[in-house]
């Protein structure tokens, strides 16, 4: 008889358990009250920029202030780790804030980054903000992203890694993204997702300056509003669909001098800053992005986050949600949030994504493991000086100037911040992985033509390594036989040593035409070089900047001057 009884009471228990699923305690019969509180559990990723792999990096904690390198991130252990919380939460939501491909390392790049589209399906990932650099490709192939398909303005990228592309099986959102001819916005502002029996609201907004981070021709038919603005506009819609929390993804961030694992920092600062503090008082919780620093802050009595880059780490964010809250707000009772670094140590790689990045990286390996040329030196850095002149920025605009001369070109000019990563080399010199890694946009090369007087004030609209403009190192890397000097006690817009801009030793004509070579981003006004659009006769030679950059090395590997140096030129030189 008791034997019958235990057994029923089990039985009872389990089905008990199953039927009220979270919201039953089962550690015994009795069921929750039904408005007692809620936990929603919430699981971040930013500018994952298609770093599919591990990576070696120094990380500063609170538990120790000096910095330990250690192994982190590779979708795999990202997997492990979602698997081990899912575990614990199996409503738990993946959600991103942009950036999650483009700018990509060549094992994704070189597939148009449809691998990393599908390792975030695999991960289940839920909804994201656009990012910047989402838009890198225009607005055609963000939809393309989305939707699926093989139309793609990259014919020589596009399902080669499969022969079909489904397209993200998650939501990009973007309310602040406006497609000029209907007013609306280019993707859904917002998406709500029901958690234990409870609505949440995510809406979706991407830097506004990124107009000026990505080629215009690809995004002429969409214009970027006010972050805070489009996100608040859409408050009272969601409000009416009785949620209970609402969350901005944004791709804008700050930065705080605080360690990435500090709770509640306070010493936030950027852009991010100041669009919290407009927002909606209904809004309690940000996850931001684009400035690749790790923080979980309070701001204005709302909680701000940020997971780095890379896949290093991710954000563990819990809700507390009471649905008798009187109004919105006051129905967050608790917000905690923790970065966690993806160390592949404390979890166990998902098998699954572990067969995939194995089988990625094989069949990756015939195009980039291919030997290209060797250079000078071991690695050609990226690095700029205090003159704001480097190595491989030397490189890439001779390599550039070498591409076009037949095509008229006399001067080549690069801004700084299309070099994305220090030339290495192996044994055999560098490969194409090694190579695509600093130059990943994508951009060809147009020609056009300037004054002598209008290169000048080009020149003038650098930032010249100080503060003075929002942004930092925008600066110009420019081709053998073009050099000028600059002087940082002057104002800005009289910085260039009046007569100090030569080109081939004969200083420039303010009335001569010169033809310029530089890339496709520039060409169109891109990093705040607007001069350039002022630019006559433009030419797009079609010309890819990373194809100008391969053969230029084969040809000084040929003519048995390997390419690259430990040192600058000295083209650009700082007078104090």
């Amino acid at each position: 008889m008791s034997q019958m009884r235990a057994t029923s009471f089990s039985r009872t228990t389990l089905a008990s358990c199953l039927a009220a699923f979270f919201l039953t305690a089962c550690s015994g019969l009795q069921s929750l009250p039904p408005n007692a509180p809620v936990t929603i559990n919430l699981v971040a990723i930013n500018d994952l920029h298609g770093h599919l792999e591990a990576e070696t990096k120094s990380f500063a904690s609170v538990a120790d202030a000096n910095p330990r390198k250690l192994k982190v991130g590779g979708i795999d252990t990202i997997g492990g780790a979602l698997n081990a919380w899912r575990a614990e939460d199996p409503q738990l939501l993946l959600v991103g804030a942009g950036d999650l491909i483009g700018a990509s390392p060549a094992l994704s790049s070189i597939w148009a980054d449809e691998p990393t589209i599908d390792a975030l399906n695999q991960l289940k990932l839920r909804v994201s903000s656009v990012g910047n650099h989402e838009f890198d490709q225009g607005t055609t192939e963000l939809l393309r992203y989305q939707h699926g398909g093989c139309q793609s303005n990259r014919p020589d990228k596009a399902c080669h890694y499969e022969d079909t592309f489904p397209g993200a099986q998650f939501s990009y959102l973007a309310a602040n993204v406006i497609v000029n001819d209907s007013g609306r916005p280019l993707l859904p502002p917002y998406r709500v997702e029901q958690v234990r029996g409870v609505k949440i609201a995510f809406i979706g907004a991407v830097v506004r300056e990124t107009e000026k981070m990505v080629s215009a021709d690809g995004i002429a038919n969409v214009h970027f509003i006010d972050e805070a603005n489009a996100i608040n506009q859409w408050v009272p819609e969601i409000k009416a669909q009785g949620v209970s929390a609402i969350v901005v993804l944004i791709h804008q961030g700050g930065e705080t001098p605080e360690p990435f694992d500090k709770p509640d920092c306070s010493q936030l600062r950027g852009p991010i800053v100041d669009i919290v503090k407009r927002l909606d008082p209904a809004i309690k919780l940000v996850i931001s992005a684009h400035s690749h620093n790790g923080y979980t802050c309070q701001v204005d009595g709302r909680t701000v986050t940020q997971g780095e880059s890379f896949g290093h780490m991710l954000t563990r964010i819990s809700l507390t949600i009471d649905p008798r809250g009187a109004s919105l707000p006051e129905k967050i009772t608790a917000i905690s949030a923790r970065n966690v670094l993806m160390d592949p140590q404390r979890f166990a790689p998902d098998p699954a994504l572990a067969g995939f990045l194995k089988k990625l990286e094989a069949r990756s390996k015939v195009v980039l493991a291919q030997p290209i040329a060797r250079i000078a030196v071991p690695h050609i850095d990226k690095q700029i000086n205090d003159a704001g002149e480097s190595p491989l920025g030397d490189v890439i605009a001779d390599s550039q100037l070498a591409a076009t001369r037949k095509l008229g070109a006399q001067i080549a000019l690069i801004n700084h911040k299309s070099i994305r990563e220090n030339l290495e080399s192996g044994a055999g010199g560098s490969n194409y992985a090694q190579v695509a890694a600093t130059t990943p946009y994508g951009n060809t090369l147009v020609l056009l033509s300037l004054s002598g007087k209008q290169i000048l004030a080009l020149l003038e609209q650098q930032s010249w390594l100080d503060q003075d403009r929002p942004g930092g190192r925008f600066m110009l890397q420019v081709s053998h036989g073009l050099s000028y000097r600059w002087d940082a006690r002057q104002p800005l817009g009289q910085r260039v040593v009046p007569g100090s801009v030569t080109l081939n030793g004969v200083v420039l004509d303010p009335k001569k035409q010169y033809r310029l070579s530089v890339n496709s981003f520039i060409a169109q006004g891109g990093d705040g070089f607007s001069l350039l659009t002022q630019g006559t006769d433009r030419i797009d030679t079609g010309i890819n900047d990373l194809d100008a950059l391969s053969l230029y090395l084969i040809a000084r590997e040929r003519e048995g001057h390997p390419a690259g140096s430990a040192q600058t030129d000295a083209r650009i030189l700082r007078v104090n």
